[in-house]
């Protein structure tokens, strides 16, 4: 088989796999040991996402997770310069509802 053609062994699978949808009704939490410039690259597009509306999705190969966000925004900054200093940042987005107020009549 050349390079030129398809494999159809390999190439049907990676066309078929789709990425699972993770919920609500779920709790989902991975860990993602990045580089600096990575997770610098990955936070301006979460602030992209976050200034142009009130949704949000993360993706990777294997899963997305969509997320339809409300205000107040939550921001945390700690800072531990005790020993090894270490810098935490978290962002805390409540979900949106779709609920209205009832009518007062």
């Amino acid at each position: 088989m050349s390079e030129s053609q398809p494999n159809p062994e390999t190439d049907e699978g990676e066309e078929q796999r789709e990425r699972t949808t993770i919920r609500q009704g779920r709790e989902y939490e991975e860990t993602f040991r990045l580089d600096a410039a990575e997770a610098g690259e990955f936070l301006v597009e979460v602030g992209e996402q976050l200034q142009a509306g009130d949704e949000l999705t993360l993706t990777t190969d294997e899963w997305e997770l969509p997320f339809a966000f409300g205000e107040p925004v939550e921001l945390e900054v700690e800072f531990e310069g005790v020993d090894d200093p270490e810098l935490e940042l978290e962002l805390e987005l409540p979900g949106r509802t779709d609920e209205r107020a009832p009518s007062v009549e």
